[in-house]
């Protein structure tokens, strides 16, 4: 007999949403997660209104929010000799009914966790064990091969297995074994934070130079009262050639300023101190960009994928944490629909591999920063007047079409009811 829970590989931020939503519609789930430790680690990401929403119909409101980043008032592209490209409010200035959050990372992931083993128990989430395969079997269960922290491997079967084990998944890669290897475009991103003053609206997220050459600044904390001084997130971004491939060790590493601040040397405006901004970093980290090609299925009989795992996309469009937390809706909506059953993975997988595999390409061509490319190209990154070299009908237009793509255009978003209604409950199978 088999206890009818479903098992989550990896508790990451995709994880962590999948497991209290199925803690919300009364499924039982088990998280394996490999790190020993869970520990705040990261720097900014961006978390849009859909998967706001998510957030406060799972009971994760506004107080938590501020907790671990603020509400993003504006988004901004910036020329290379200082002047606006586009600019348009975010969140509730826009008029969705819901904010959008620039957030720490860890921290975030940290108050998922956190609320996770209030809901369901510290028993939910199993650190130091790493899924590597599983099996789908004959009734219909599947069992995951868990590797433990001391070497030990045992075997663990429940209803479903869905793998959130990251752009370097495990269960992806026994679903496609013959996937290609990790893709990179050629940009190298430079990622830390520094304590400094919030430019313009105190809450925007800027995005200044070219789509070849670029900074990204927005504050991922309120500002102290004592000095006005915030958490900025910072990601310096240069494109090279790519045609030997990635040649540096690991994928994400600490560098000191040193080894990259001279791409940005003069980059100093009246409101904007690029060097100095660097200069003052607490620390930095470097990694390509990098995704996965799209894959034609996310299942495979009792086993799904989510989030990085399904669908690593570049962070162009600041969607790839929400994107996760609308998979996990979705495969609740699923399980609702269809009961902890192979076939709820089939509807989420009906449902969302096909349009998400169209984002990560949307995004692999530079996403909302394709306006940066146009600018580029008509006339190399410098003017007094942007409407002289793209309208603003036109830069309006090439916005609501992302926008569209991503999930989050204001009049359906806002019009639509609750994902998963309150109250709700999944059907579960008996005892297998």
């Amino acid at each position: 007999m088999t206890e009818p829970r479903v098992m989550i590989a990896g508790g990451g931020i995709g994880g962590l949403a999948t497991a209290l939503t199925l803690n919300q519609i009364g499924v039982p789930c088990t998280v394996f997660e490999a790190v020993r430790e869970m520990r705040p680690l990261g720097v900014g990401i961006n978390i849009q209104p859909n998967a706001v929403r998510e957030l406060y119909d799972l009971g994760i409101g506004a107080d938590d929010l501020d907790r671990v980043g603020v509400p993003a008032k504006e988004w901004a592209l910036v020329g290379l000799n200082g002047n606006d490209i586009y600019a348009e409010p975010r969140g509730l200035l826009a008029g969705y009914n819901w904010p959008q959050y620039a957030v720490h990372r860890g921290l975030f992931h940290m108050l998922l966790h956190d609320k996770l083993v209030e809901r369901a128990g510290a028993d939910a989430i199993r650190l130091g064990c790493k899924v590597t395969g599983y099996e789908n079997n004959a009734d219909g269960t599947v069992t995951a091969i868990v590797e433990h922290a001391d070497g030990q491997t045992s075997r663990e079967t429940g209803a479903l297995l869905i793998g959130a084990d990251g752009i370097h998944s495990a269960v992806r890669a026994q679903m496609h074994p013959a996937q290609p290897p990790i893709h990179w475009g050629g940009a190298i991103m430079w990622r830390g934070t520094t304590r400094a003053r919030p430019i313009r609206t105190g809450s925007s997220f800027v995005g200044l130079g070219t789509h070849r050459h670029r900074m990204v600044i927005y504050p991922i904390s309120h500002p102290d009262p004592a000095n006005g001084l915030a958490t900025i997130n910072w990601i310096a971004e240069v494109t090279v050639d790519n045609s030997q491939g990635w040649q540096s060790s690991g994928w994400f590493k600490p560098v000191e300023i040193d080894d990259f601040i001279r791409h940005f040397d003069g980059w100093t405006w009246d409101w904007l101190d690029v060097p100095a901004l660097l200069r003052a970093a607490d620390i930095a980290y470097e990694n390509p960009m990098i995704d996965r090609d799209p894959v034609p299925t996310w299942r495979d009989g009792g086993v799904a994928l989510m989030g990085d795992a399904a669908h690593a996309m570049y962070p162009t469009g600041s969607n790839g944490a929400s994107q996760a937390i609308i998979d996990a809706r979705a495969l609740g909506v699923a399980l609702l629909e269809h009961g902890v059953t192979a076939a709820a993975l089939a509807a989420y997988d009906e449902k969302l591999c096909g349009p998400v595999s169209e984002l990560i390409l949307r995004n692999r061509g530079a996403g909302p920063f394709g306006l940066l490319n146009m600018v580029d190209e008509r006339c190399g990154g410098e003017f007094d007047n942007i409407d002289d070299v793209i309208p603003a009908e036109e830069r309006a237009a090439f916005m609501a079409k992302y926008k569209a793509a991503a999930g989050f255009a204001i009049e359906k978003l806002n019009a639509a009811a609750p994902t998963i209604a309150p109250g709700a409950r999944a059907r579960l199978p008996a005892n297998i």
